[in-house]
């Protein structure tokens, strides 16, 4: 029993220890940034986009919530990004007022540096003891939609196009929520 009591608990220390490792939040300057190494957004149909040669953009959002899961704060960034075949690397281009972009970069790579190009104002949290963070991200499809394409004359190739639009738009979305952070345990940088 008595093994099977120190067996369950290293289990636990082991999986809070993996679980503080898959995500952080840090004050950088006036700004608060998170980083999650363990999201993977760039994949499925996305992924395949990229490798046909096609830009795709990412709408990514960060919020600051309270306890209640009210906004307290929340920043969207808009992010291009592209596929060098020959390399078989990444390039990302923040489409926000202050561009910046980057190039020779892995899939995880790419991932980290929208994440990290994202942030919220920590006066926005001063106030509150916890906070979550929430990242949710979506592509920004830039393919004409059913309702605005010419539909005249339907093909069967037309039709498939059309109703695998919607299947990925549902593929091409997610969320990760983070928390609680206490505003004076986070790291300045």
């Amino acid at each position: 029993m008595k093994r099977l009591a120190k067996t369950s608990v290293l289990l636990i220390s082991v999986a809070a220890m993996l679980a503080a490792q898959s995500f952080s939040a840090r004050i950088d300057g006036d700004q608060l940034r998170i980083a999650l190494p363990r999201l993977h957004f760039i994949g499925g149909e996305a992924l395949n986009r990229l490798r046909d040669g096609v830009t795709v953009k990412y709408q990514v959002e960060l919020s600051a919530l309270d306890p209640n899961n009210r906004v307290l704060a929340r920043s969207e960034q808009q992010f291009a990004i592209s596929y060098d075949l020959w390399e078989e690397k990444f390039a990302v281009s923040n489409l926000g007022p202050s561009s910046r972009s980057i190039s020779h970069l892995s899939a995880d790579r790419a991932e980290a540096w929208c994440v990290d190009n994202i942030s919220v104002p920590v006066a926005a949290v001063s106030g509150n003891p916890t906070f979550w963070m929430r990242l949710d991200y979506r592509v920004v499809d830039a393919t004409p939609s059913a309702e605005t394409a010419d539909n005249s004359g339907f093909t069967l190739s037309g039709l498939i196009d059309i109703f695998s639009r919607r299947a990925r738009k549902e593929q091409l979305r997610g969320s990760e929520q983070i928390g609680p952070f206490r505003l004076e345990s986070l790291k300045k940088q």
